[in-house]
């Protein structure tokens, strides 16, 4: 009678674990990526530093397309507004007055937000592992290859269907935790939401590529 016992618990544990690895973060991230070419949701944002000292929380929403076009809006409790156009990355502040420009460069390839339209991106640009389930997520760690990484390593949590919260460790010890909710699977996105222009009177730091096209964004 022992055999039959021991083999029928055995089968169960290895149907478990099956279960387990089918429903990895892994698994999850690549389910919730396939087929996506654009996505837009909202987010929470908080920074805590080094000595547990967390600040304001910061709202607002973002948009991704395929295959490097972003932009990060937020409207809580002060505005600013990032937009990667392909080319170049416009960061606006309208409490300063001040917009600051730079070429698009292999950094915002190294964004993990980024691999979520282009999973090609995941084992070229990180070393991914499993990091279990808390707080009734699936966890996976990321760490950059690159060669002076911005952060120490990012950890993103899965749902059963969605990204719900991503996590950055950065090299002074800070972490930055960001929630994501109402995630719409490829939206018609304006195109016009990806291209900026400064307003006129605010103050503009950088140089865009000279003779470079820019488009106004319509609200």
């Amino acid at each position: 009678m022992r055999a039959p016992l021991v083999s029928l618990l055995l089968a169960i544990a290895l149907s478990a674990a099956n279960a387990v690895a089918a429903d990895s973060a892994r698994t999850r991230m690549e389910a919730f990526s396939k087929d996506l070419k654009s996505v837009t949701a909202n987010f929470a944002q908080s920074v805590t530093d080094a000595n547990g000292h967390r600040g304001d929380e910061s709202r607002g929403t973002l948009a991704l397309e395929a295959p490097r076009q972003f932009r990060w809006e937020t409207k809580q409790p002060y505005e600013q507004t990032i937009v990667a156009d392909g080319q170049r990355v416009w960061v606006y502040e309208p409490d300063l007055q001040q917009v600051s420009v730079r070429s698009q460069s292999s950094e915002e390839a190294h964004s993990p937000l980024t691999v979520l339209t282009d999973l090609s991106q995941l084992d070229s640009q990180f070393t991914a592992s499993e990091s279990g389930e808390r707080d009734g997520l699936a966890w996976l760690k990321l760490a950059s290859k690159a060669k002076d990484p911005e952060f120490e390593y990012a950890e993103l949590g899965f749902g059963a269907h969605d990204l719900e919260r991503m996590l950055f460790k950065d090299q002074l010890g800070n972490t930055t935790e960001i929630r994501f909710d109402g995630w719409k699977r490829n939206p018609k996105i304006a195109a016009d939401a990806f291209k900026f222009t400064p307003p006129k009177g605010v103050d503009v730091i950088g140089n865009p590529d000279a003779g470079a096209e820019v488009f106004p964004v319509k609200d």
